[in-house]
């Protein structure tokens, strides 16, 4: 399989996810699911998505439709298009697998992934993330991340519009 091939294939949709997870779990792999918008790939998301991958065996990273970060982040966002961003996530060595979310939280994609473990950042208690509910029901984890300070894409958004005055 080529490079281009081995990332395509990283990107998955509705229809596919369900083979994929079945494939890992006859392997007895233990899968990670974090999401995000990824809308502006900074070394905050490299690190943060490298640490959620050393939890486990598989990482699939759930990430929000351009509609759904302009619901949650305002008209101005995202800066890049929800195909650039599936793309550079999928890019990552760190991350097996990719899926686009419409809804606001992926509380629907974390039901059909029925992770092992549920990964967001340490600015979230682990009672609070999204799905929570239904990772423990099933025994599995919810866990958090430190993120690496003075990284975000709102900071990297702001020191460009500053540098344009």
């Amino acid at each position: 399989m080529t490079q281009s091939e081995q990332l395509q294939d990283k990107i998955l949709q509705k229809d596919n996810l369900e083979q994929r997870l079945s494939l890992w779990r006859k392997a007895n792999q233990k899968i990670v699911f974090t999401n995000g918008c990824f809308d502006l790939l900074h070394l905050g998301h490299v690190d943060y998505l490298a640490k959620a991958k050393d939890l486990g065996d598989r990482l699939i990273v759930g990430i929000n439709s351009d509609s759904s970060v302009r619901r949650l982040k305002g008209s101005h966002r995202p800066l890049q298009d929800e195909n650039s961003r599936l793309h550079i996530i999928a890019a990552l060595a760190s991350v097996d697998a990719v899926i686009l979310f419409d809804e606001d939280t992926p509380y629907e994609l974390i039901k059909k992934v029925q992770p092992d473990i549920l990964v967001k950042g340490a600015d979230y208690k682990p009672q609070d993330i999204v799905g929570y509910d239904i990772v423990s029901l099933k025994g599995g984890e919810v866990k958090t991340i430190e993120f690496v300070e003075g990284y975000s894409t709102t900071a990297i958004e702001n020191r460009i519009l500053a540098s344009r005055k």
